[in-house]
């Protein structure tokens, strides 16, 4: 089983619901870092999702408040998030362009 270490990067992240992230169709993937700064001098609301194949979807993180010009560790210290073949990490501010994200991620193969 080949695993590779991989990071993805979006940009001014708003409030239309956005896919961040889904594996390789076929392979599984581990989230070992999922970090969200917020670009504004306003504090903003941010949303973090996981929807399965069958579309049903659930909050990992609901309104947490991100201060202005901070960054929050939504996957932190050791803490890993599976995310299934065919599964979307969703994410959403409350605020338009508010948001970056970095996500860290091991792909499996």
């Amino acid at each position: 089983m080949a695993t590779f270490f991989k990071t993805k990067l979006i940009k001014d992240i708003g409030t239309v619901p956005i896919t961040a992230f889904s594996p390789i169709s076929g392979t599984n993937a581990t989230v070992i870092g999922l970090t969200l700064s917020n670009l504004t001098e306003f504090a903003v609301k941010a949303n973090v999702r996981l929807k399965d194949d069958s579309s049903v979807e659930v909050h990992y993180m609901k309104d947490v408040i991100v201060p202005a010009n901070s960054t929050i560790r939504c996957v932190t210290q050791g803490e890993k998030l599976i995310v299934q073949s065919e599964y979307e990490l969703i994410v959403q501010s409350d605020l338009i362009d508010s948001l970056d994200a970095v996500i860290s991620y091991v792909d499996i193969v």
